[in-house]
């Protein structure tokens, strides 16, 4: 036996973080389940109404009032009673009829019950709403080019033999797979030759240049497809853009136009002209059809500046922590012990507890992401004025020392957390990044120094672009001294093609 001291994480402790990570619609979503896992666990309808605190405390000295549940309001009956009254009598329909009786509960139950369950007064289903909006899955690239091979009139054979091709078509269109590959997963027996009769015929179906084996392939399909076309062939040199996607596809690549156009004859105009033509055509087909849709963004938090302070402020995003609350009932139910059994109560209590939890986790999410944006606006106020080549460095370990909070916490709070500024709408972690000081002793972050070396290249004569040595020489006249390996680093991070590729003929 030995005396030691550990530090633990608690299942609470644990919990705040996991919240002060997760972005934005991931907190809704992990709410969601909350609401449907925990009993005692509340959301009020965002209508404007008046509705009990996240922790309601029953005050004063009414009993009436004490006796209500949360959210319960005393009926006050206008001088003009007449709708009132009305709205009584249909209630009392409603509570008679076999739709309530369905399952012996209120209105509230039923809307926590989900499917299957109806509101008074024909009011709409949100859940069902929501269903309705939400967008329907996107059709996939086989079940695009299956519904089309469907209608190909051929033989049993290379129909079957079809079918087994376009299951192995890539997300971007291409047949990567070898026969021999697909003969062998395959069920059924294949012959090489339905394979090749196959593959012409799916080559024939849309979006153009599906199936191709290469690029050049893919290239030389949609090019027969628009020589076909009567209404696309006019302005196209199909000769001379034959001739540049068989042969040369790797001398257009490093931009070598004085070799082709000796080799092919042709001026080195046309030989652009040309290239302009071909760059209308789809070197990924397939990512026409369907693909993955780009997850959406939900900022935290929106910057802007305040004309009346003279600063840039922080408004938070709407989130859902003020709408949650614990059930009074549930909490009524808690304090009973004549009608309530022990079990019941400790089921009570652990929810109650979790639910309470939750709810203060939340709202240190929302105060500790707060913390960090006013860090984090106080420290790059020169980007939202000047632009991205004014970024400054901003170690998280800084920010965590100026918060009194671990650097851990700083990186959980900026994960998959974005803000919406004056300049577009930024992840929040971008402003986070080490970096340099230039000859007059002035803090850039890298990202700034990429941003001048962009502008350094933007600014290029194209008929005679800088090399990588010149760049540096440009960005020493700024006072950032960079080595030249660096300057190509960031250049293929900004995806920036060489000097050879970015000259203009």
């Amino acid at each position: 036996m030995r005396m030691e001291q550990r530090q633990l994480l608690t299942p609470r402790m644990i919990q705040s973080m996991e919240i002060l990570q997760l972005p934005l619609m991931a907190l809704e979503e992990r709410i969601e389940q909350e609401l449907q896992n925990n009993p005692v666990l509340e959301v009020r309808e965002a209508d404007g109404s008046e509705a009990p605190d996240s922790i309601p405390q029953i005050v004063g000295d009414d009993p009436v009032r004490q006796d209500r549940a949360e959210g319960e309001q005393q009926l006050v009956m206008k001088e003009d009673g007449a709708e009132d009254f009305d709205r009584l009598s249909r209630i009392a329909d409603y509570l008679d009829s076999e739709e309530f009786g369905a399952d012996g509960f209120g209105g509230r139950l039923r809307d926590r019950m989900g499917p299957g369950s109806s509101s008074f007064e024909g009011e709409r289903d949100k859940k069902m709403d929501a269903m309705n909006n939400t967008a329907s899955r996107s059709i996939t690239l086989q079940e695009h080019l299956l519904g089309q091979w469907a209608f190909v009139e051929t033989t049993p054979a290379v129909r079957a033999a079809g079918e087994a091709v376009i299951n192995y078509i890539n997300p971007d269109g291409y047949l990567k797979t070898d026969f021999e590959t697909i003969q062998k997963e395959s069920k059924t027996p294949l012959k090489t030759e339905d394979l090749h009769a196959a593959v012409k015929l799916i080559q024939t179906l849309e979006p153009s240049g599906i199936g191709a084996r290469t690029v050049a392939e893919c290239l030389l399909i949609q090019l027969d497809a628009l020589e076909n076309d009567a209404d696309f062939a006019d302005d196209h040199d199909f000769d001379l853009e034959r001739a540049l996607v068989r042969d040369h596809l790797k001398d257009l690549e490093m931009n070598r136009y004085p070799q082709i156009s000796k080799k092919l004859g042709r001026p080195i105009e046309e030989l652009q002209q040309a290239v302009k033509r071909l760059a209308r055509l789809h070197p990924h087909p397939g990512k026409q059809v369907g693909g993955e849709d780009a997850p959406p963004i939900t900022p935290d938090a929106k910057i802007y500046f305040d004309e009346e302070t003279g600063k840039y402020e922080i408004e938070m995003a709407n989130d859902p922590a003020p709408n949650l609350y614990i059930s009074g009932m549930y909490r009524k139910m808690l304090k009973d012990r004549l009608n309530c059994d022990k079990k019941t109560r400790e089921f009570l209590s652990n929810n109650i507890r979790n639910a309470r939890w939750l709810i203060e986790s939340i709202e240190q999410r929302k105060s500790t992401i707060h913390r960090v944006i006013r860090a984090v606006v106080d420290a790059q106020q020169e980007f939202f004025e000047k632009g991205p080549e004014s970024l400054k460095p901003l170690p998280m370990i800084s920010v965590a020392d100026q918060l009194g909070i671990h650097v851990a916490t700083v990186s959980r709070a900026v994960s998959e957390k974005w803000i919406q500024t004056p300049r577009g709408v930024y992840p929040l972690r971008k402003f986070f990044s080490g970096g340099t000081h230039s000859s007059d002793g002035e803090e850039m972050s890298w990202d700034a120094v990429k941003e001048k070396l962009r502008i350094i290249i933007d600014n290029e004569d194209k008929r005679d672009p800088l090399n990588d040595d010149e760049i540096v020489a440009r960005l020493k006249d700024q006072g950032i001294d960079l080595a030249r390996r660096t300057v190509a680093k960031y250049r293929k991070i900004l995806d920036i093609p060489t000097a050879r590729q970015r000259k203009q003929f």
